[in-house]
């Protein structure tokens, strides 16, 4: 047996021991029971807006929506004539007897990170002490503040984030970037939860006590991070407090990419991670058997059987994952293509490794060692 087939095998087994993990990392999560709601919290939801996403106006909507006794809706745009405007105004008018709405014109954000520099703008607006910070492509149901004020009745919580299932515009490239997400991204989330606890936080859509970003030196610290809800979770679990993740799914529409776009957004989330979470990327090696299997194959061929059997456990904890949590009609209506994805991501990871450019919002950006990044053009 060759050191290469040595390699790969030992490679193998970390991955398919990997998908087991994934499957009681999804049984554990799913046996914790949402809290009641004892006593309503009065919420601050703050969202950035930057331009017209897909759905804008339907996610913009499902805010307006929520059945809770007491919130307001704070939203950000850089310019006046962001085409955003016209959109919250006609929501807006929707809802004449809905809940109190600003609407914040911020200018150019002095920092690289342009979402962190519209949250600190909005939180110097926000009247409540508990916010819900979500992003402009964030969807969610009515009650979705019900469930996230429930998980602040422990007074030691301090920062909740949300799983999300992506949702894809019809391109086949924003399904298999969806298919990545919905089967692999959140089973590594759910595994560091199980192995270590949560020592950070997912982006799109994250609650927090004022109390608490306050702590951390709020925005200002954050604005020249990459991944700010990596470190915002991050520096929440060293001040003290517990980190969740929250019981509640959101819905992320990623909206419709062509392959350049989504191969940049792949390379932007692969290249922040590794800077992030370092030992966190090296072990990604693990999480998808199938590209191990067949490079073992390649090499040894009388190894086949692998094949199939790689595909069992992929597909048990793929299911555990899109199925068990995420409740994903993507996966359970097209996930003959969760292989290629798989193949894809691979190789997506291996890139990872090398460069730290990253395309954001049409910059280019300089990601450094430490995940700070620098805006180059």
């Amino acid at each position: 047996m060759t050191a290469i087939t040595t390699i790969l095998l030992a490679l193998l087994t970390g991955s398919l021991v990997y998908c087991v993990l994934t499957v009681l990392a999804a049984r554990r999560y799913l046996a914790i029971q949402p809290p009641t709601l004892r006593f309503p919290m009065p919420i601050s939801i703050l969202r950035p807006l930057s331009g017209l996403d897909e759905g804008l106006e339907e996610n913009l909507r499902s805010l307006f929506e929520q059945e809770y006794s007491e919130f307001e809706i704070l939203l950000a745009v850089h310019h006046a004539d962001d085409p955003a405007v016209a959109v919250v105004e006609k929501v807006r008018s929707e809802f004449p007897g809905g809940p109190p709405v600003q609407l914040i014109v911020t200018g150019e954000s002095p920092g690289p990170n342009a979402k962190a520099f519209s949250l600190e703008c909005l939180l110097a607006k926000a009247r409540h002490s508990l916010l819900v910070m979500s992003d402009s492509d964030v969807r969610v149901t009515r009650k979705m503040l019900e469930r996230m004020a429930s998980e602040f009745q422990d007074e030691r919580v301090g920062l909740v984030s949300c799983p999300y299932r992506a949702v894809p515009g019809p391109s086949l490239w924003s399904r298999l970037e969806a298919l990545g997400m919905n089967t692999e991204f959140l089973g590594g989330v759910l595994v560091a939860r199980l192995l270590e606890g949560m020592r950070f936080a997912l982006g799109p859509t994250i609650a927090a006590r004022r109390e608490v970003l306050e702590g951390m030196g709020a925005f200002d610290r954050l604005k020249e991070y990459l991944a700010e809800d990596f470190v915002m979770g991050k520096l929440a679990a060293e001040m003290g407090h517990v980190v969740l993740l929250s019981s509640y799914v959101i819905e992320h529409h990623i909206g419709t990419q062509g392959f350049g776009a989504s191969l940049g957004h792949r390379l932007r989330w692969a290249r922040s991670t590794r800077r992030s979470r370092r030992a966190g990327y090296w072990g990604q090696v693990f999480t998808n058997p199938l590209p191990l299997a067949l490079l073992l194959w390649a090499v040894a061929p009388r190894f086949w059987p692998v094949v199939a059997l790689a595909g069992v456990f992929r597909a048990a904890a793929a299911w555990a994952v899109a199925g068990w949590v995420l409740h994903d009609p993507l996966t359970r209506k097209q996930w003959w293509w969760v292989p290629v994805q798989d193949l894809i991501g691979f190789f997506v990871w291996i890139a990872g490794f090398f460069g730290n450019a990253v395309q954001w919002r049409g910059r280019k950006c300089h990601v450094t060692p430490d995940g700070r990044f620098q805006v180059v053009r």
